[in-house]
């Protein structure tokens, strides 16, 4: 489980393809600290950490993966933004997160308000995920707060510190972004559902 607060951001380093997998090589000042078969969340993304050697370590996502998430958008020289699992006895500062996107949105808006920025991510509505205004949404593995719901499109404020250190600042109009829906809403679409 994670919280979507970013700890570090890595930088692909190498990507290599393996059949139906990609084998993904991150660098950051955090690899050195990993142990193998331990999951980092890769822009909200639970990955397994495979390999280790100096500052980067290795991923791989299989094709279920790349099909549902942006991971086979990224280049040599990206930007990731990575969170390690939380621990038990830590501070719980952004909301239940579990590292399954549940689907991409793409940016249709982002705009300066001079001192903090509105993004608007739009994505398909016919997958029945839903926001609610002030609910949480993970975007790229960052637990944010819901400004503005519609049927197909949300808004997020971002502060200054956030953008400096995710990789938000990267993102403008037509970037693909990674979205894990609130669990806790899930569940209640889910259950409402069932009752009729």
């Amino acid at each position: 489980m994670f919280t979507g607060i970013i700890e570090t951001l890595g930088r692909v380093d190498k990507i290599e393809i393996e059949q139906s997998n990609i084998h993904y090589y991150i660098a950051s000042d955090f690899a050195s600290e990993l142990k193998i078969d331990q999951s980092v969340a890769h822009n909200g993304i639970c990955l397994t950490v495979v390999a280790i050697e100096n500052n980067i370590h290795k991923v791989t996502a299989i094709d279920e993966t790349l099909l549902k998430t942006n991971l086979k958008d990224l280049a040599v020289g990206d930007i990731v933004n990575l969170e390690r699992c939380t621990q038990a006895n830590g501070r719980f500062d952004g909301h239940i997160v579990q590292g399954h996107v549940d689907q991409v949105a793409t940016c249709i808006s982002k705009e300066d308000q001079e001192g903090s920025w509105l993004f608007t991510f739009q994505y398909d509505p016919s997958l029945n995920n839903i926001t609610v205004e002030k609910g949480s949404i993970t975007v790229n593995g960052i637990s944010l707060t819901v400004v503005n719901s519609l049927a197909d499109r949300f808004s997020v404020a971002i502060i200054p510190y956030t953008i400096e250190h995710t990789n938000l600042k990267h993102v403008g109009v037509g970037t693909t972004v990674n979205l894990e829906f609130d669990i806790i809403g899930k569940y209640v679409s889910k259950i409402m559902a069932l009752r009729n």
